[in-house]
């Protein structure tokens, strides 16, 4: 089974982030987008699901899977690669960077805030999540030149 997972690991907003502070994806039409469920996800119950949780839950949410379909629908999702959240809008367009801890557990961080920066220089968090192993940066939204 593929994985999505990171561990102690920090994930930047992309070099060409229009963003300069966290922005709640916007409403667009009657069914949320992708990043706007994966916000709401995240930003309700910080460091609760691993990114495989919330990309499966966000797919899941989108296609209608019931709870009593989900776990043989997540076995079925992830028996191929899927795009990890460095592939995320919320990393690419709306300024947040999302923490993976030593449990693979995710929480999102404006750019602006000082818990981002800590984090983007390879902090703790006071101690209560761990160091940072690892800092990568969300995939560009367009082509390097």
């Amino acid at each position: 089974m593929a994985s999505t997972n990171y561990f102690d690991t920090f994930i930047t907003v992309a070099d060409d982030c229009p963003a300069a502070a966290g922005t709640v994806p916007p409403e667009r039409g009657e069914q949320p987008s992708v990043a706007l469920r994966t916000y709401r996800m995240l930003a309700g119950a910080p460091y609760r699901y691993t990114s495989d949780d919330v990309i499966f839950g966000v797919d899941a949410d989108r296609h209608g899977i019931p709870e009593s379909e989900r776990p043989a629908a997540r076995t079925e999702f992830f028996a191929k690669p899927r795009a990890c959240l460095r592939a995320s809008d919320l990393g690419r367009r709306y300024g947040w960077g999302i923490h993976s801890d030593a449990q693979g557990r995710v929480a999102i961080y404006g750019v602006e805030t000082d818990e981002y920066r800590k984090l983007a220089a390879g902090e703790s968090l006071d101690g209560a999540k761990g160091e940072v192993s690892v800092i990568t940066r969300a995939m560009r939204s367009k082509r390097q030149r």
